[in-house]
């Protein structure tokens, strides 16, 4: 498949791999800067994606380089057949010449043909992703969701008026222990997997979530080479045996960004030890982990109706930053215009 803008060119064509991924992480860092990728975690995500399920993409390559990147496919978050999840970067100079519209036409069609009926994405309010807005707007696609992006850098943050609080969760019997410490425990892995989807059915994200399966759950978050096993906290009760969860009680995780910063995964507590304060003793738990360390920024996210997690998180000196918003496509009404204009971002 090849099209042609004059006066310049393009060529569309499918991904290579690995080959084009250090064309595309430098696509991706130039679309959105604050979150850098590089190929190797480009590369060490596609081995972890659930391979039964559906994934396409395809390049814009221009003067023997990949300018453009677009991938689309089922979402394993919230799966559903007809569901799908993709986003379109075009890099910064490279745009003004149909490649964002081109490459859009070509995913839209792969997934038409495969009767789907609603395209998702997600793009920040941030000025740098305003033209990818613009492009995902003009084709019909609409806000469906917002998540609330907010910041903590623990060379500021005051950690010391959390000693009352961790001595208290302590004195109730509440170890936190990090995740490289549990891993003597055989069923670890498996516990944490039990506990992490027991959470995240009462995350209020907007959508039905869906389960990965164990193994594609260890690969793209235990074994993630972001993840940080040192600074990842378990709390853990050694007088509870639970069948699925044995003694974990909850956990909170962080990930280092290849920018510097950290990103916090996902925090929770089953819903018998919750009101303990366990929840944000395991958030300074990993706060005071990183600070020890040399300290950093740490960056996390969560969803307008989360009224007790926003709290928490102001208690403990996150400041809000960036709105992300999801957008949603239903092809069953305006859908696919093709008007010529460019991807500023993801779309």
């Amino acid at each position: 498949m090849t099209s042609t803008v004059a006066p310049k060119t393009f060529s569309m064509r499918e991904l290579r791999k690995p080959q084009d991924y250090p064309d595309i992480a430098e696509v991706l860092t130039a679309s959105d800067p604050a979150w850098p990728v590089t190929p190797e975690l480009l590369q060490v995500w596609e081995e972890a994606r659930d391979q039964a399920l559906y994934h396409t993409d395809a390049v814009a390559e221009q003067g023997g380089r990949v300018r453009a990147v677009g991938r689309v496919g089922h979402d394993d978050f919230a799966f559903e057949e007809w569901r799908y999840w993709g986003n379109l970067n075009v890099h910064p100079d490279a745009r003004g010449q149909g490649i964002g519209s081109a490459l859009y036409g070509e995913l839209l069609s792969r997934l038409r043909a495969r009767g789907a009926r609603e395209v998702r994405t997600m793009l920040s309010d941030q000025p740098h992703h305003a033209p990818g807005r613009a492009f995902l707007e003009r084709r019909g696609f609409r806000v469906a969701w917002e998540r609330y992006e907010s910041r903590l850098d623990t060379a500021v943050a005051n950690l010391g008026k959390f000693d009352d609080l961790m001595q208290g969760v302590a004195a109730a019997g509440v170890e936190l222990r990090s995740v490289a410490d549990l891993a003597s425990d055989p069923a670890r892995d498996k516990r944490l997997w039990e506990l992490d989807w027991l959470l995240f059915q009462d995350v209020p994200m907007g959508t039905t979530l869906t389960r990965r399966p164990l193994e594609a759950w260890v690969r793209q978050e235990l074994e993630d080479p972001t993840f940080e096993h040192e600074l990842s906290f378990v709390a853990v009760r050694p007088d509870l045996n639970d069948p699925l969860t044995g003694p974990y009680v909850g956990y909170s995780t962080l990930m280092r960004n290849p920018g510097g910063f950290y990103v916090i995964g996902m925090t929770g507590v089953r819903r018998e030890d919750r009101a303990r304060g366990i929840a944000k003793a395991l958030k300074v738990a990993a706060m005071r982990a990183l600070a020890t360390r040399g300290g950093g920024e740490i960056r996390t996210f969560n969803d307008p109706p989360n009224k007790a997690m926003l709290g928490m998180n102001v208690a403990l000196g996150f400041v809000r930053g960036p709105t992300h918003l999801r957008y949603e496509l239903q092809l069953d009404g305006p859908s696919s215009g093709t008007d010529g204009a460019e991807a500023g971002g993801e779309a």
